[in-house]
């Protein structure tokens, strides 16, 4: 394996899955490779070997060895760096990379969709959050975690359709098609069902989201009414940017395609294609696009904090 001088690594650890990008100074992508969750919810000391494994496979891929990875530059968007002591946590990896940027992997999906421009993201998958720039500030609505906050997700969605079979196997309220489906992965036994609940993680309540998706379009009221109240959801923090003088909008995530035709009519005309992936957002940050430092983790950013800025 020959070296192939400097290379970029764009990371975007979720939830569900890892992904990483390694591409060279042209941008020409060399490798792609996936892994497991990588979010600071499973405890950065899973989600890193995690974010390794997706590397070390792309750099296979792209013909690279574990030394080579002394000239790489690395973007790393990671779900929930946010959370109490994450970023101290990040900060003590002893990683083998020229330099290292972690971000939220919100804003990496926001970089990636609008090309490092201007303009808003709403994530609808396991987990939803806001996402938007203005004058290369950061402004982020939601997103404070599954089960307090990340209405219209999958992981949400997944609980109220795990709550409603539960009720129906009680018969406190009327058994539909997908309650029935539901309480099937459960045998139809109530306290399993509790039983798994104890263990449960975000991913594993999306894990329904797809039936609940099925069922509703197949006109199932009661999964019709929790696909409803996702969309209100999703559909309200898009409306914020849009009051917020935001008008590149786009949808990402797992259910972004599942959930657009069930927003209002004047939202879908007002979405536009991502131009890219989280993944590509984070390599514009190995790029050196944004004005962070080696290592750099920034906070939680409100209308109120001063966000990173673009190099012009």
């Amino acid at each position: 394996m020959g070296t192939k001088g400097t290379t970029y690594l764009g990371i975007d650890g979720g939830g569900t899955r890892c992904r990483a990008r390694i591409e060279d100074e042209n941008g020409t992508a060399l490798g792609e490779a996936n892994s497991g969750p990588a979010t600071t919810r499973i405890g950065v000391d899973k989600a890193w070997p995690s974010i390794m494994e997706a590397t070390e496979a792309a750099a296979t891929q792209a013909g690279l060895s574990r030394e080579d990875f002394a000239q790489m530059h690395a973007g790393i968007g990671l779900a929930g760096i946010g959370r109490r002591g994450a970023k101290a946590a990040l900060s003590k990896i002893a990683h083998p990379f020229a330099s290292v940027n972690f971000i939220g992997d919100g804003l990496a999906a926001c970089l990636g969709a609008h090309s490092g421009a201007d303009g808003a993201i709403v994530v609808a998958g396991t987990g939803s959050v806001g996402v938007g720039l203005v004058d290369g500030r950061e402004i982020r609505l939601a997103g404070y975690g599954f089960p307090v906050s990340d209405e219209g997700s999958g992981a949400d969605i997944g609980l109220q359709v795990v709550r409603l079979a539960l009720r129906a196997a009680d018969r406190r309220r009327e058994l539909t098609p997908l309650l029935e489906e539901v309480l099937g992965a459960f045998d139809h036994d109530p306290y399993q069902a509790v039983a798994w609940s104890e263990q449960a993680r975000a991913t594993d309540y999306a894990a329904f989201a797809p039936i609940v998706m099925r069922h509703a379009n197949q006109g199932d009221p009661v999964g019709r009414r929790i696909v409803e109240r996702a969309a209100d959801a999703i559909g309200d923090l898009l409306d914020l940017f849009l009051a917020r003088g935001t008008y590149r909008l786009s949808l990402v995530g797992g259910l972004a395609d599942a959930i657009t035709p069930w927003l209002t009519p004047d939202l879908r005309t007002r979405l536009k294609r991502p131009d890219a992936d989280a993944t590509a957002g984070a390599l514009l940050v190995a790029r050196g696009r944004l004005d962070l430092p080696t290592l750099a983790l920034p906070g939680r950013e409100t209308d109120h904090e001063q966000a990173p800025k673009f190099r012009v």
